[in-house]
């Protein structure tokens, strides 16, 4: 897991590997510091990520949450195809926004 802050207000976490039970529980902690304890939006690159569970959307679902009840925004953009499949099945973009690239990412986030 790599950061950057792009703004005063953006933060771009960058994941790598798979999402699955054993590596959520190793990266749950971090992430969430990175994120909603930042006070920051964050966008969350998937690139890297090759796969993705049931434990992986979870930590997804209740950090976006987290971050709302703070007036923040998360973000998940760039999923590889399979990853994609999975995020559309479970309909995540209903939950939280999953668009195609940074750009796009960044253009959720309010002004």
């Amino acid at each position: 897991m790599q950061t950057s802050d792009i703004s005063e207000s953006i933060r771009v976490i960058r994941l790598d590997g798979r999402l699955g039970s054993p590596e959520v529980d190793k990266l749950e902690t971090r992430f969430t510091a990175l994120s909603v304890a930042s006070g920051m939006n964050a966008l969350v690159d998937l690139s890297g990520v090759g796969f993705i569970g049931s434990m992986g959307i979870r930590m997804f679902i209740s950090t976006a949450r987290a971050m709302q009840r703070k007036g923040r925004i998360l973000v998940l953009f760039g999923a590889q195809e399979l990853v994609q499949e999975v995020l559309d099945q479970v309909s995540l973009g209903d939950i939280i926004p999953v668009v195609a690239d940074e750009q796009a990412a960044c253009a959720q986030i309010p002004a």
